[in-house]
């Protein structure tokens, strides 16, 4: 057994997973751990310390992506022969990935070998519903095989989507079960909402700056992208009014809460304004709520206080149960969701009913709803942690968020006379690559793919002391890098 004392209070603000890398690579800095000695199995570190198989594993890549591990299919994790020293520089075997769309689009997703990702969309997985999850596995597996062997229902698996119509009436949103339509996840809903309704060289609104994996739908499909500034208050209804007399687009993308990047959650009266527009100019809006369940109570929402007229309503279940099983759905008037339905089966068949299954499974176990609030306060509370952090490290946030995932932040440009504005987000984040620390920076989320300092964190994935320490060398250095 590896001799390691784990702190559930997060003594130091240390998670789990940090606590288990800091610790076993403290053990092999002094030789305690020799090189090629062999790690206990995930599942056995994680029964001797009592934690979850989720964070042994992440805790096990990290150490393998700084090269204090090596690892061998069948053979499991032994100590590596030549392992990264600590601080800054990268592992010497470590080849840095090339910063671009693609790789941010896919290859980010099964890129194990950047050791810190504060720029990441998900929660890690010590964050998660493991033991909702793990009930809703083995009641799953005593479905008979005969109730799951066909395609499914094109709307999906009509018990989940009676939960969520009841749901969304809790909201105020009275729907019925033939108004849902289940997806393969919220991206998909997004796509199926661009496939019906709109047609190659067609405008839109966005919010400026967006989720970046809308942008990229919306340039698949051909359509015209045109920004509306979102602010910490929500969108600037006046530029909105300008952009619809002057573009007559067919269809406005909002995120109304928690919004990925900022962190900003539309204000009533902001939501209000919105809605009024919509109305005035017969304008279809999406509303893509993915973090309404990590939102504080009361929080505006859009298709609610429109009834689904002018409205169509996306959300899932990634950010509260597990992003790896896909399912999210879309709320729409009857004849439009038949619609959407359509070329849900048109373009892919249905959408999987053993994972929706999973879903509904876990949402009425009676521990889901205590996992939810649980998980938005410890966000929360994290939100907290790491504005403060920010602070004392030079970096300046937009806004301090109300809870959720993401925070927007700058370098905080030097002030005096002779000030520079901030450091431009794609070098910063070119940087931080070359270190080991991915960063999500702001030309990801724009329309327009401009520049900008703004960079999206990730409070769950940015306590790494390794991100500050490279921040603190941005600011040391900061003239000469300008000028580089």
């Amino acid at each position: 057994m590896i001799p390691l004392q784990l702190h559930r209070s997060r003594r130091g603000g240390e998670t789990l997973t940090e606590q288990i890398v800091n610790g076993v690579a403290a053990l092999i800095e002094r030789r305690a751990l020799r090189a090629g000695a062999a790690l206990p199995s995930v599942r056995r570190f994680a029964m001797q310390h009592g934690v979850s198989t989720f964070t042994v594993a992440e805790a096990y890549a990290r150490l393998t992506a700084l090269g204090y591990l090596s690892a061998r299919a069948g053979s499991g994790y032994t100590v590596a022969h030549r392992h990264a020293p600590a601080g800054l520089a990268p592992a010497p075997h470590w080849q840095t990935p090339e910063l671009n769309a693609a790789w941010l689009l896919s290859d980010v997703f099964a890129d194990h070998s950047v050791p810190i990702k504060a720029g990441a969309g998900w929660l890690p997985g010590d964050w998660l519903n493991e033991e909702g999850l793990h009930q809703a596995m083995r009641a799953a597996s005593r479905v008979p095989a005969a109730q799951v062997s066909g395609y499914g229902h094109p709307f999906g698996f009509g018990a989940l989507r009676e939960h969520v119509a009841a749901g969304l009436g809790q909201y105020g949103m009275p729907v019925q079960a033939r108004q849902v339509v289940l997806t393969q996840g919220a991206t998909q809903a997004l796509d199926l909402v661009v496939r019906t309704l709109l047609r190659p060289g067609d405008t839109v609104l966005v919010e400026a700056p967006c989720y970046c994996n809308l942008l990229q739908i919306l340039r698949l499909a051909g359509l015209r992208v045109v920004g509306v500034p979102r602010g910490a208050a929500g969108l600037d209804t006046d530029a909105l009014d300008d952009a619809i007399r002057a573009h007559a687009p067919r269809m406005l993308f909002v995120n109304t809460v928690l919004q990925n990047p900022t962190g900003a959650s539309l204000t009533s009266m902001n939501a209000h304004r919105v809605l009024q527009l919509a109305e005035r100019h017969r304008l279809l809006v999406v509303e893509d709520d993915i973090y309404r369940e990590l939102a504080p109570a009361g929080s505006p929402m859009l298709a609610a206080m429109d009834g689904l007229s002018h409205v169509i309503y996306i959300n899932g279940f990634s950010k509260t149960i597990a992003p790896s099983l896909r399912v999210g759905y879309l709320a729409a008037s009857p004849e439009l969701a038949k619609a959407l339905a359509r070329t849900k089966m048109a373009v892919g068949l249905t959408s999987s009913e053993v994972t929706e299954r999973l879903v509904y499974s876990v949402l009425t176990s009676g521990h889901y709803g205590r996992h939810v609030a649980a998980l938005a306060e410890r966000l929360r509370a994290q939100q907290d942690r790491i504005a403060e952090t920010m602070e004392r490290h030079g970096l300046e946030l937009l806004l301090r968020p109300e809870g959720g995932m993401f925070a927007w932040a700058r370098l905080r440009p030097q002030d005096g006379p002779r000030a520079a504005p901030a450091l431009s987000g794609n070098r910063l984040a070119r940087l931080a690559l070359e270190h080991g620390v991915w960063l999500a920076p702001g030309s990801y989320f724009e329309p327009d793919e401009a520049d900008s300092p703004w960079i999206r964190f990730n409070v769950a994935t940015s306590d790494a002391p390794g991100l500050w320490r490279f921040f603190d060398a941005m600011r040391a250095a900061e003239p000469a890098t300008r000028a580089a």
